[in-house]
């Protein structure tokens, strides 16, 4: 039987991604990175362990402990720890590992990561192993509808973000008649939509993209019932996502919650 380890952040994905494997008839070997991860991880999962993402070389030794030679990272793991000294302090070769990186760049610290697995012969698996379901193809996915100013929105905003990404950034905009409202950095996409909506004094429209040379194997860009409440707090009104590069997680959740708010959702 194939085992997959997965290294899971917080939020509902890893626990979609655990369930899938399982229902393929695959071991999961899980370790929580964050307090925050879902706590039903435990049920689906063949084996847990909770594992601060600080200390690393423990991480390691688990995998290696449950002979797991690949790994899946799915959930959100904010580069705000890296800032905000709620972290645990870091093991020794986690310190070793963050003081090799030249800059603390988002694809120079999970690259570097991947690597660092490597070295252990472990392999880092595409995101969107078992997961396809939850990558929309093009289209209007509510029942709520773009205008037309709203889709010169959109066309703006994934430009700007595709411009964002490219700089290793972030992967989110908030825009307004074709005027920057935000730009996601390390503050993250809810904290980014909330700015931007706030100052956009409602009707915002949220557009999130894959980088232009984005790695499968982490990162991908993910949208959830928390980038909705987000949403819903400044009354924004449009999500449009990147078809084929962007998870839903929850997916029929937040559909049917965007229906009930009123909130377009479209893959472009």
């Amino acid at each position: 039987m194939e085992k997959i380890g997965l290294l899971a952040g917080v939020g509902s994905l890893p626990v979609e991604f655990a369930s899938a494997a399982r229902a393929a008839g695959k071991e999961i070997c899980c370790v929580a990175l964050l307090d925050e991860a879902d706590a039903r991880l435990k049920d689906v999962c063949t084996s847990f362990k909770a594992i601060n993402i600080a200390r690393l070389g423990e991480i390691i030794a688990y995998l290696h402990e449950e002979q797991v030679t690949q790994v899946t990272m799915l959930g959100k793991v904010t580069k705000e720890l890296l800032f905000s000294g709620k972290h645990e302090a870091p093991d020794m070769r986690m310190m070793q590992f963050l003081s090799s990186l030249p800059n603390q760049k988002d694809d120079t610290i999970m690259l570097g990561f991947v690597a660092e697995l490597a070295k252990e012969k472990i392999t880092t698996l595409d995101q969107r192993k078992l997961l396809e379901s939850l990558l929309p193809k093009q289209g209007t996915l509510t029942k709520a509808t773009p205008t037309k100013q709203d889709f010169a929105d959109i066309e703006f905003g994934f430009t700007v973000a595709k411009a964002l990404g490219g700089i290793d950034v972030g992967q989110t905009v908030v825009v307004k008649q074709k005027a920057v409202m935000a730009l996601e950095a390390i503050e993250g996409t809810d904290a980014c939509i909330k700015r931007g909506g706030k100052l956009a004094c409602g009707g915002a429209v949220v557009v999130k993209t894959a980088k232009p040379k984005q790695d499968n194997r982490f990162d991908l860009p993910t949208v959830g019932m928390d980038t909705l409440e987000a949403m819903e707090e400044v009354n924004a009104k449009v999500l449009a996502i990147e078809a084929g590069k962007t998870f839903i997680a929850d997916r029929e959740k937040v559909l049917a919650k965007a229906d009930e708010k009123g909130i377009a959702i479209v893959a472009v």
